[in-house]
Formats: structure tokens, sequence, C-alpha cells
């Protein structure tokens, strides 16, 4: 080589030296182009098992090729693929309250509304009933309901959410838990009341609207739907009208009970109800094949190259149904935005030599209840240690924010992660401005913190317009045929939500110790006690 093509090997050289080191730009038309295939109408909201969810599934799978991605999935292809059963009722089901001398029967879902149940195909039961107030069978963390009650055998009848007050991630993790303690006790159905601040919330209208989809859950190779509470054999909620002369029968007032948990810190004492309750319904199954989308990017370091990042995305949204002109819910934002964002962060993580290997996973059935996130936590792909996991779903960006939310955070030590990849993207970190939603217990990320593994998940935060913006499409776009590309969407704030969380991977990924959780988080000692704790931040 002469010294002139040696300088110039020398200039390349450091010109790729700098330009690898300088942070991706993210592109805001790419996005804007994954979301417009994804919630075009021809893939007819891309319910889970049906025709349009497999054209996005073939879709992601493309640019997972395109990445240069590995395909992760057991029989060597990109999809992970399950059963899913969808079960309807079958008929109308008849809930019987016996109290007083009196039997009212309801049926009507103007008063009651029943679940399906996946896994018995006709059920009937009958029993007395307890009242448990909000449910929470947690005495260690200050939560007794069940103190004093014998509920075995029983149909224990309990408030929907949580005590106003609880940290909002551990009322949404015990609210979701609630048929789980219920069962322990040696309950076998569960009857749910709406608090005050619940219908507020969602009105027993749009309860009736959501009830009319099916249940949903994956089925084991023993063809049993999978069920965390097989003993809750029923589960109904109970419209609050209904209710009240049940309660009354007791000479325990519901509109004083209601009053009382609406308060602060309000924990309705539990009581034994008079008479007793029968539940029938019949349930209709229909199974179908669904797949999760997974490829992997293998890490650079011969050590940690066996521990894996996780990044997710929901692909599924709700399909065609309702009574409107328009049924079709396209799900743009919900969650075509979180996949579109996840894929250009993949882009980005692909084109680098990340230490730790990369696990990227866009999942089915997160609608129908986190069925692929559970599925895969369960059913791991990685022929390694998944230590962390980044969810993306439903960023909502019809503005540009300057705040971010991360679910999960403070629980361990992806929080400084966070702070710093809001920091570096010019933004910052904000607490949960809506605990009673319960955000955390309801994307997909969950079902890995179920699994003992660090997670976080991002929305985007209420400061400036953003308060307004969320709320906004909360009332009127969400699992709405209006959730499509007439949005008014803000593609610059789709890369500046791609940025942040590619801040983070890219930390996660190569940093020289994986994620802990910190000694004081409820999640790490509840789901990985046996797991090394990092020291609590002295703030």
């Amino acid at each position: 080589m002469n010294v002139k093509s040696a300088l110039i090997a020398t200039l390349l050289a450091t010109v790729a030296t700098s330009a690898w080191a300088q942070d991706p730009v993210f592109d805001a038309q790419s996005v804007r182009a994954h979301v417009t295939f994804l919630a075009d109408d021809l893939l007819e909201g891309r319910d889970t098992g049906s025709r349009g969810y497999d054209i996005a599934a073939n879709y992601v799978a493309s640019q997972f090729i395109a990445m240069g991605l590995k395909p992760a999935a057991a029989d060597g292809t990109f999809f992970q693929k399950m059963t899913v059963r969808q079960a309807l009722l079958d008929g109308a089901p008849k809930l019987t309250l016996s109290f007083g001398g009196n039997e009212t029967v309801l049926s009507d879902t103007a008063k009651v509304l029943v679940r399906p149940s996946l896994t018995d195909p006709g059920v009937g039961v009958e029993a007395g009933m307890v009242f448990a107030g909000f449910g929470f069978d947690r005495p260690e963390l200050g939560f007794d309901d069940y103190k004093g009650l014998d509920v075995k055998g029983k149909i224990v009848v309990v408030l929907t959410g949580s005590p106003k007050g609880t940290p909002s991630e551990l009322g949404a993790h015990l609210n979701s838990d609630k048929a789980v303690m219920a069962m322990k006790r040696g309950a076998i159905a569960l009857i749910t009341v709406p608090t005050l601040e619940d219908t507020a919330r969602r009105s027993w209208e749009k309860r009736v609207e959501m009830s009319e989809s099916p249940s949903k859950g994956w089925v084991g190779t023993d063809g049993k739907a999978f069920s965390r509470a097989p003993g809750i054999k029923a589960s109904v909620t109970l419209n609050p009208d209904a209710a009240a002369p049940l309660f009354a029968a007791a000479k325990k007032p519901l509109a004083k009970i209601l009053a009382d948990a609406n308060k602060k810190g309000g924990r309705p004492k539990g009581f034994a109800l008079s008479g007793t309750a029968s539940i029938s319904f019949a349930s209709a199954w229909t199974d179908v094949t669904s797949a999760n989308v997974v490829a992997m990017l293998p890490g650079s370091d011969a050590k940690l190259g066996s521990e894996f990042i996780g990044m997710t995305a929901h692909l599924d949204h709700v399909g065609i149904h309702g009574k409107g002109e328009d049924k079709l819910h396209n799900g743009a934002m919900d969650n075509a935005s979180g996949v579109a964002t996840m894929l250009e962060v993949a882009k980005a993580i692909a084109r680098e030599k990340p230490r730790r290997s990369v696990l990227f996973a866009a999942l089915t059935g997160e609608e129908g209840g986190l069925i692929g996130s559970d599925y895969l936590s369960r059913n791991p792909l990685a022929q390694g240690d998944l230590v962390a996991v980044v969810n993306f779903d439903m960023p909502v960006l019809t503005y540009m924010f300057s705040d971010v939310v991360a679910f999960g955070a403070e629980n361990s030590t992806m929080g400084p992660v966070v702070a710093e990849a809001a920091r570096k993207a010019g933004i910052k970190l904000s607490p949960d401005p809506m605990p009673e939603e319960g955000l955390f217990t309801r994307s997909d990320h969950y079902r890995f913190v179920q699994q003992g593994v660090p997670a976080v998940f991002m929305m985007t935060g209420f400061e400036g317009p953003g308060e307004k913006a969320f709320r906004d499409f909360l009332k009127n776009n969400y699992h709405q045929p209006s959730d499509d590309l007439k949005l008014p969407f803000n593609w610059d704030a789709a890369a500046l939500f791609a940025k942040v969380n590619y801040f983070t991977v890219q930390t996660l990924a190569n940093a020289d110790e994986r994620p802990r959780w910190y000694a004081n988080s409820f999640f790490g000692n509840e789901f990985a006690p046996g797991a090394p704790k990092a020291a609590v931040p002295v703030k």
C-alpha cells in the first residue's frame, strides 16, 4: 500500500468510527410507513387468529429479515405458533340471588355480566355469599380483607379496583390477582361490584359493550386452556343497582360501602351476606392458531452474549365488531404505533454489535388478556437468560411530548437507565398520572415481570398539551373505529419516542451488569425472591 492509499484508508476508518459513535437519527416517515400499512383497512383490525393478523405478522417478519435478524422460534422460523381459545356465552346466563325469602333471577346484561369459561363448557355453582371488601389477601402488605371470614366453598363478592392511595403498580397487581387470592381461600366463584370511581371511569354501558368480545386464552399441548385460577368456576360483574338489595338484606347499605371505598384509604370490612347465589351458563369454544413474531440478534460479547434484552410490542388489535356503521377497529395508535417504533429501534440496534443478545417479539393476543406474552414468558425461546424487557404499547402520538412515564422503572436498576435515556433525548420522567387505570398490569411486560424479569413500559407524558391529548384519545378513540390514520399523528413525536427507547435498550444491551431488582421492590421479592438484589438508591 502506498502512502496515499494509507492516508485514504486512515481517513475512512476515522469517518466510520465517528459515524459509529453518533446516535442514530430516527426517520419520522419510516414510522409513518409502518403505521400506514399495519392500520390499513385491508388488515381488518388484526384480530388474533384472523387473516389480517397473519398479514401483519408476515409484514413484521419481512422487516426482521431485512434487518438481518435471525429467526427465533423453535422450528427455525420467525413464528412462535400457539392455539388460542375463544369463548362466547352459549345462550343466556343466569344468576339467581336467594335472600330474605325472595328469589331474584338476573340474566339481562343491564344487570349482570357473566364471563364465558375457557375451561368448562358448562358451569353450574350454588353457594352462600361472603363480602370481602376489595378482596385483597396480603396481610404482610397491610391488606387483610379476608380476616375473620370463612369463604371455603362460598361465592366471594368484592369491589373492583383497590383502596384509594394504594401505590399505583402494587394496586394494579393486587387487583389483577383477586381471583387467585379468592381461590387460595377456597372460594368457588367471584362476583365483583364496580366502585364509584370505577363507574365514573367506565360506564355500565361501556362494560356491556366490552363484554360482547370473546374471552381468550392459550391452550396447552394437553388441550386445556391455561388458567391462573382454575378453582374459580365463574366470574360475574353485578350492576350496583342490582347488588343493592343483596346488601340491604344484610343490613349493610351498599351506598355507604361504596362511599367509604371512595375515600382515600377507605377499606370496607367484610361480612357474610344473606342467602345463596346460583350461577349457571354454557360456553361455546372456537380454537384458532396465532403466532408471536420473534427474531434475535446475537450478542458480540463472549460472556454477556448468553444474556438477552427483550423488546416487545403487541401486534394484534380488536378486529371488526360493534353496532355502528363503521365496525372496523384499525388500531393505528393501539398498537400499530408501538410496533412501528419498536421496528425502528430494532433497525438501529441491528446495525450495531451490542454486547448482549436482543430478542424482538411482536406479540399476539394482548387485547384478549396478554396471551402471547404469557405464552412466550412461559415458553422462552432464547438459548440464554432473559434479563430485561422493554415494552412498546400505544404511545399516544398526537402531540410533541416533553416527558414520559416509565412503568416499572422504580422497581429495578433499569430506572436510572431510563432516566438517563430520557435526559439524552431531551425530555424527563414523570410519575403515573392515571393510577386508577392500573396500566402496569395491562400490557405485555407484566407477564415477564410475573416470571421474575425486570421490565419497563413507557407512555407519552402529560406535560404541556399531553394530558388533554392523552385523555381525549382514551375518551374518544381508544378501542373505537376512530383509532385510525385520520388521527392527527405527530410523526416527529414518533421519532422521539423511538429515540428514548433506543437509548434505553442500547444501554441495557451494553452495560457491564445485568439489571437487578431493588431490595425493596414488591415485584422483585414476589416473583424473583432468590435473585440477587440491588441496594435501594439514596434520593
